[in-house]
C-alpha cells in the first residue's frame, strides 16, 4: 500500500522543540504569517463549497470568543499553526465566511494533508475534553506545553498527562477466493466490515489479530501480514491494518463466540461488487483492505 490513508502522512511539522518555548509560543501567536484553524462544537471551518479548510489571522477573531486554551501544532505549508477552540455556546461563528462540518464528513472531501491537519486536531481536542480532571488525585488540570501535554494544579501530586492513542487491529481474512466480513447490529442496513478489535495489555499485534478473529468468529488465522495504519480519531485510535488466511490444518466453522458480531459470513470478489453487502465508507482503512484485496485478486 503505497498511498497514503484517509488522516494520514506527516504533512505537520510539528516542531517539538519549540512546545517548550513560552516566550516563542507567545510571540508566534501575533506573527503575521501565523494561522489559525477554529474548531466549534467538533466541528472545523470550511468554504461554502465545504472543500477546503478555512485559516485565520489574529486579527480574523476576537480571543473572548475563545476557551482561551490555544494549541500549538507546528508548522503547515510554512506558517505557525494552531488550533483555537471557539465557546460551544457561540452560535454559529464565522458564520459569514464559511459553515462548520465534522471530521467525518470532511475526511473524504477535503485536501490529504488538511485531513491529516484536522484528525491531528480533532485528536487533541478530544483529549483535553477528556483529561480536565487528573486520573490520580482527581484534582483540576491545565494544559501546557503549546497544549501538548497537561498537568495536575494540585501541587503535590504534580501529574504530567500526555495525549494517548489506542491502538486496534483491524483484517481482512481471506479463504482461498472468499473474505471474511461481519456486521454489528447498530449498523446501517447490510454493513459489513472486517474484523476490528483493541489490543490488549501484554498482547503483540499478530497475538490480537489472532485472538479478535476467533473471539469474533471461531475462524483460526496463519500469514499474518502487516498492510498499513490509519489515525482514527473516533476518539482516539490508531488502526492497523492487517491480512490474514484462515489455517487450513484445522476445520473451520463461523460461530460468534463474543456476540460482538450480529452476523459474519464469507464473500466473494463478485459480491463483494454488488449491492449486498454495503461496504464501510471509503476513507477507512477497512475499505482500503477490501477494494485492495479485491484488485489484487482481480489482476491475477
Amino acid at each position: 500500500m503505497e498511498e497514503h490513508n484517509v488522516f494520514a502522512g506527516a504533512f505537520v511539522d510539528r516542531k517539538t522543540l519549540k512546545r517548550k518555548d513560552n516566550d516563542w509560543l507567545e510571540k508566534a501567536l501575533l506573527q503575521e504569517n501565523t494561522r489559525f484553524i477554529p474548531i466549534w462544537d467538533e466541528c472545523f471551518l470550511v468554504n461554502e463549497t465545504l472543500t477546503k479548510l478555512i485559516f485565520l489571522k489574529s486579527n480574523d477573531f476576537n480571543y473572548s470568543q475563545t476557551k482561551k486554551n490555544n494549541i500549538f501544532l507546528g508548522y503547515f505549508r510554512g506558517h505557525p499553526i494552531f488550533a483555537i477552540i471557539m465557546n460551544e455556546n457561540i452560535k454559529t461563528p464565522f458564520s459569514k465566511i464559511g459553515k462548520f462540518k465534522n471530521l467525518r464528513y470532511l475526511g473524504n472531501v477535503i485536501a490529504t494533508d488538511e485531513a491529516n491537519l484536522a484528525a491531528y486536531i480533532c485528536g487533541l481536542v478530544k483529549w483535553h475534553d477528556s483529561q480536565i480532571f487528573c486520573s490520580k488525585c482527581g484534582s483540576l488540570t491545565k494544559p501546557e506545553k503549546g497544549g501538548n501535554s497537561r498537568r495536575c494544579k494540585n501541587s503535590v501530586c504534580d501529574n504530567t498527562i500526555f495525549p494517548r492513542v489506542d491502538p486496534a487491529i483491524i483484517v481482512l481474512v481471506t479463504n482461498g477466493e472468499k473474505c471474511l466480513l461481519g456486521r454489528q447490529a447498530g449498523w446501517p442496513k447490510e454493513r459489513y466490515s472486517t474484523i476490528a478489535g483493541f489490543v490488549e495489555p501484554g498482547e503483540s499485534l499478530e497475538d490480537a489479530v489472532c485472538r479478535e478473529v476467533f473471539e469474533e468468529t471461531n475462524i483460526v488465522v496463519c500469514k499474518i501480514e502487516y498492510c498499513s495504519s490509519q489515525p482514527w480519531p473516533f476518539p482516539s485510535s490508531l488502526m492497523l491494518g492487517f491480512t490474514a488466511e484462515v489455517d487450513s490444518t484445522v476445520d473451520q466453522n463461523i460461530c460468534l463466540n463474543d456476540e460482538e458480531l450480529e452476523h459474519a459470513a464469507w464473500f466473494s470478489r463478485k459480491e463483494l461488487l454488488s449491492d449486498f453487502p454495503k461496504l464501510p465508507n471509503k476513507m477507512s482503512i477497512a475499505r482500503r483492505l477490501i477494494d485492495t484485496w479485491i484488485t489484487l485478486s482481480n489482476s491475477r
